[in-house]
């Protein structure tokens, strides 16, 4: 592992001395393949999509199309390029995972964010199930607004209403078909933790400090496990980190790109 930020924006290597030359008309742009989080789109990468289109070519994949993470896995490497920077989110970061196994050669950098390398645990499947039970009797909003919200956001950003609506229209937009598929996969996940040892690319494992879901120590225990890993935690930051700190985000994934 390299080193542990507590901060808003975190230097993870340090940059090339000829670094503004990367931003020239001739520099190749590096694949990037983002993987949204459970119930999100392209909108939970937009910062991203923006201010890393001059170093990297983004595309969000798809995420909830089948309940099974090998064939979303199988899917999405069918339209990727040969090689490729991978980034996901909470399930996107699970779903990476299956993506480095089933194709390590192809995965020049990997980033994992606000994610968990652990099976379900038999807590964990049945919060899930209740989740579920409250979307049939209430429906996905409701979901949203009432149980996971409070999950996902520091209570400072809370109140941020775009923020909240982002996240709700992403939900419904992606409807109660794409959540079950996502839930499936989730619950039958396997371990990944013996996995991470054999991870042989530059990562950069990111995660809020105030993350409920997939705390700190998650990540604490994916970077001792993987050659080289850097670990970055940001403050003032929950579950959702690419909307929460965005500018943070991004800075740290310039560097590992780099």
């Amino acid at each position: 592992m390299n080193l542990l930020f507590e901060t808003q924006c975190a230097c993870l290597w340090e940059l090339p001395k000829n670094d503004k030359s990367r931003n020239g008309p001739n520099v190749k742009r590096i694949p990037l393949l983002l993987l949204p989080g459970t119930l999100c789109d392209e909108r939970l990468w937009a910062h991203q999509l923006e201010h890393l289109s001059d170093i990297a070519d983004p595309l969000v994949m798809p995420v909830g199309t089948d309940a099974s993470l090998p064939v979303l896995a199988e899917k999405i490497l069918a339209k990727a390029p040969a090689k490729f920077a991978l980034a996901g989110l909470s399930f996107g970061g699970i779903l990476a995972f299956e993506i480095y196994r089933q194709a390590p050669e192809r995965v020049s950098h990997l980033a994992l964010l606000d994610t968990n390398a652990r099976a379900d645990t038999e807590a964990g499947v049945q919060a899930k199930h209740d989740q579920l039970a409250v979307v049939d009797s209430e429906g996905l909003e409701a979901l949203l607004r009432d149980k996971l919200m409070p999950l996902y956001f520091t209570s400072a950003s809370l109140k941020n209403q775009t923020l909240v609506e982002t996240i709700v229209n992403m939900a419904l937009d992606n409807g109660s078909d794409i959540f079950r598929n996502q839930v499936e996969a989730v619950i039958n996940r396997p371990d990944s933790l013996e996995d991470l040892a054999e991870i042989r690319c530059p990562t950069l494992i990111l995660c809020g400090k105030q993350d409920q879901l997939c705390p700190p120590d998650r990540h604490q225990e994916m970077a001792d496990r993987i050659p080289g890993a850097a670990l970055c935690i940001l403050d003032n930051c929950g579950h959702m980190s690419t909307l929460e700190q965005p500018e943070a985000v991004t800075a740290s994934m310039r560097q590992w790109l780099g």
